[in-house]
């Protein structure tokens, strides 16, 4: 595996991780019809908290970028992003790992419908609570 590490968000990261946003999540949104190139990068601005995101460094270049939102019924991951040379070779499974382990509860996220990231948090022990035609709405209890 690519050797990899975490470091926290700064208020610097918030254009890199928008512009990864867009690059990631193109095909998924293009394919539900959803696509706009300037609220893609807009929409993940607005909401950018550096104090609870992470930078995914790969072989210590950046690679992607996830959150951990806090919420009274538990926290939510979010912006969990992995250039897409990257995918399919163990990385987003060992960082989701490392993210999870670092958490005892309820963990609750949303991922769009036909993504095949769905497929990595099933493997990872989340379930699906309620799904509409964009979103797929789950959550993992330790």
């Amino acid at each position: 595996m690519i050797p990899w590490c975490l470091r926290s968000a700064t208020p610097a990261d918030v254009e890199p991780i928008a512009e990864l946003r867009a690059l990631v999540m193109r095909p998924d949104l293009e394919r539900l019809g959803r696509y706009d190139e300037v609220r893609v990068r807009q929409r993940f601005r607005d909401g950018f908290d550096p104090a609870h995101t992470w930078i995914i460094e790969a072989d210590e270049a950046f690679a992607g970028s996830v959150a951990l939102r806090p919420a009274a019924d538990g926290p939510w991951l979010e912006h969990f992003y992995l250039h897409p040379s990257l995918q399919g070779r163990g990385l987003g499974s060992a960082v989701l790992q490392h993210v999870l382990d670092s958490h005892d509860g309820l963990v609750r996220l949303n991922v769009l419908q036909g993504s095949p990231a769905r497929r990595l948090y099933e493997r990872h022990g989340f379930i699906i609570d309620s799904e509409d035609p964009v979103d797929i709405f789950m959550t993992r209890k330790v």
